[in-house]
């Protein structure tokens, strides 16, 4: 697709960032929406800023993409600073914003014409990519539907197509797969899979962990404006996490009242409303442990651990809020 070549993580020599924040701070009266966070993202990179509504995700997208002035701080773009070089910066992003805004009277393929002529694209040009972009996306039988006439996840393809009209080197993905039922979604995640192969960095914000741990090489987890961890799903899971989680549900009345005979049983335990989570290296004779002590759950379950208890240790509450 879009024929980029380049020398992401791994690669020979050290590649020169795509972007570079350091102390990057936006503030809107008392509030630090974004406060004073550094980070790198590396060419070809799948790099995702996770965490909870408020967090900070989608204004530090809205400052990458040159729509949003920082209040201080330093932000390069392929090199360059967004606010003095506006026009050079978006030439070479895609964007995809949280709500689909697709024009709902045109077709599917009239809205990647239209939105290639804003970039000054000639015709010439945009009829063979739209139709490249339209297979792309899965979406060529539809190309002459209006677009209220789609489902909620083509739209969300068509959105992507859109956002690629101008071969951008990044794409930026504002919580991609919102509102999207399961089948949608792994569908997205193929597509964003093929770009990541064909050289396109991507910027994704999320607050779901398992999109997180599928699309992401690496990621900040923030809260409160802040970044509070960072590295790959793998790296972040082995160092706030075990390697096992035993989930246990005694009753809702009874659950937060065992915590304390439970404590024995493992390295760390998180009660929630209705369950309680024993972090060990081995939920199955954890498991065994706890029975031995007498005391029986009405339900039980062994996992691995996931970025969302990575989550939960960071943070402290539940990843939707």
């Amino acid at each position: 697709m879009c024929g980029l070549e380049s020398v992401g993580a791994g690669g020979y020599g050290d590649p020169v960032p795509v972007i570079e924040a350091h102390s990057l701070t936006k503030t809107y009266g008392e509030l630090n929406a974004v406060d004073g966070i550094d980070f790198e993202v590396a060419p070809g990179e799948s790099f995702g800023l996770l965490g909870p509504n408020g967090a900070g995700k989608s204004t530090a997208m809205r400052m990458i993409g040159g729509t949003s002035l920082r209040t201080s701080g330093t932000l390069l773009v392929n090199g360059l600073d967004p606010e003095t070089h506006g026009p050079e910066v978006r030439a070479s992003l895609g964007v995809v914003p949280q709500t689909d805004n697709l024009d709902p009277e045109l077709k599917a393929r009239d809205n990647l014409l239209m939105y290639g002529r804003y970039f000054g694209l000639p015709y010439s040009y945009l009829r063979p990519k739209a139709d490249e972009l339209l297979e792309f996306a899965q979406l060529t039988d539809k190309a002459s539907e209006k677009v209220d006439n789609l489902s909620g996840g083509m739209k969300r393809r068509l959105t992507i197509a859109r956002s690629l009209i101008n071969d951008p080197s990044v794409l930026l993905l504002d919580e991609p797969t919102t509102g999207l039922d399961p089948q949608a979604r792994h569908i997205l995640w193929d597509r964003l899979f093929r770009l990541k192969e064909t050289g396109v960095t991507l910027i994704v914000t999320t607050h779901f962990m398992d999109e997180a741990e599928q699309l992401c090489d690496r990621l900040v987890v923030m809260d409160h404006g802040r970044i509070v961890a960072e590295g790959s799903p793998a790296s972040l899971i082995r160092q706030y996490s075990t390697r096992e989680v035993l989930e246990l549900r005694f009753g809702s009345e009874r659950n937060a009242a065992l915590v304390d005979r439970l404590r024995g049983f493992a390295t760390r335990i998180e009660a929630l409303p209705d369950r309680v989570l024993l972090y060990a290296e081995d939920g199955e004779e954890t498991l065994n442990a706890v029975r031995r002590e007498g005391l029986e759950p009405l339900t039980s379950l062994v996992r691995r651990s996931s970025l969302e208890d990575v989550f939960l240790r960071l943070t402290g509450r539940s990843l939707v809020e």
